[in-house]
């Protein structure tokens, strides 16, 4: 399983939303293109300094939905991850390699004007897209 997630939530392109709140539980759903699954329990992206990076300084919590779409509504797939902001870089080796990781798609001064910090995440639970009652859930530990 854990290889297939890596490359299915690595996969390109892709839909996928991480969804955060703030310390009063007010919610912000955004886009981003730059978020790596590095191994089951890690994930790694660039980020602006914006109301994503607010809201996880004030609640670490989060959760990133992945789906792309199928024919029909039930041949849509995705996952739920939920997560925890670990680390939140503005400098050092894991910012530099996010954002050169970043600039190789979008170029260097986009990369500039784009990133402000590079968030490492630890994983906690994976649902499905769609949860009929089936009752799969795979926590981490």
């Amino acid at each position: 399983m854990s290889r297939e997630l890596i490359d299915y939530f690595n996969k390109q392109p892709r839909l996928g939303t991480l969804s955060t709140a703030d310390k009063n539980g007010a919610v912000n759903s955004a886009f981003f293109g730059s978020p790596r699954m590095t191994d089951e329990r890690t994930i790694v992206m660039g980020c602006g300094n914006n109301r994503t990076l607010k809201n996880l300084q004030g609640n670490p919590q989060a959760c990133f939905l992945v789906m792309e779409p199928g024919k029909s509504l039930p041949e849509w797939r995705g996952v739920r991850i939920y997560v925890r902001l670990r680390e939140a870089d503005t400098s050092g080796e894991q910012y530099r390699s996010v954002k050169a990781a970043i600039a190789e798609k979008v170029g260097q001064a986009a990369a500039d004007k784009m990133i402000h910090a590079a968030l490492v995440f630890d994983v906690l639970k994976v649902r499905p897209l769609v949860d009929m009652g089936q009752g799969w859930e795979k926590s981490i530990s």
